[in-house]
């Protein structure tokens, strides 16, 4: 699969607050940018804020695998050895709303994922597959 940048664009009221969170604590770099907006690297995607008066979305909760899953969310997809890294380097920094944890264990699509909020109020969920074919393989329980 020769996957291309995903690009995602969202409000903030606080540019520098959020740089600071998704440079600082994820690891992210910098890309252009004015006093209005800031072009973000998340992983090899380009991720936007726009300074606005606009609220971030409304969150609701969805039950999956016995986690209350926050929606919407957005986040990436990272190779297991990555994820355990992603992992390390965070916990303590963020306040995580799941816990790092193995979901759908021994089925079509395990994954370990783990999830938590942006200083927005974005949820973010960071994920990896036992199989990397399993990322649209049917839900099998």
């Amino acid at each position: 699969m020769n996957v291309r940048p995903f690009h995602l664009a969202l409000p903030t009221r606080d540019l520098e607050k959020t740089r600071q969170f998704y440079c600082d604590i994820l690891g992210c770099e910098t890309g252009r940018e004015t006093q209005d907006w800031i072009d973000l690297n998340l992983f090899g995607h380009q991720l936007v804020f726009h300074v606005s008066g606009g609220e971030p979305l409304t969150t609701t909760h969805n039950a999956v695998d016995a986690h209350s899953v926050p929606i919407p969310h957005f986040g990436v997809v990272l190779t297991p050895d990555e994820h355990r890294a992603f992992s390390q380097r965070i916990t303590g920094k963020v306040q995580m709303i799941i816990e790092p944890a193995v979901r759908f264990e021994g089925t079509t699509g395990e994954q370990r994922t783990l999830f938590f909020e942006d200083p927005n109020g974005y949820a973010l969920e960071f994920k990896s597959f036992a199989n990397d074919n399993d990322l649209f393989a049917p839900f099998d329980p």
